[in-house]
């Protein structure tokens, strides 16, 4: 459970956190609830997704590989997200 609460959906209303949350559901990543959090500080969100899209979302890597990098590094720091 996060200490951290979560942003209520139902109350975003800006179209591109909207946007975000809704890729999140569907996509799996980021996670939805994470996503939830950083939603407090919509700056913070918007920056977050914009390095996450240009990391994870494109480039010359393929994305499997980069998945198995984000859960080794995970793993690793023994992160519970």
């Amino acid at each position: 459970m996060a200490r951290i609460s979560y942003v209520d959906e139902r109350t975003l209303r800006d179209p591109e956190l909207v946007r975000y949350l809704e890729e999140s559901h569907r996509i799996g990543t980021p996670r939805p609830e994470t996503q939830s959090i950083r939603f407090h500080v919509p700056a913070v969100a918007k920056a977050f997704m914009h390095a996450w899209d240009r990391i994870f979302r494109s480039g010359i890597v393929e994305h499997s590989l980069k998945e198995l990098c984000r859960v080794y590094v995970s793993k690793t720091i023994e992160c519970e997200y």
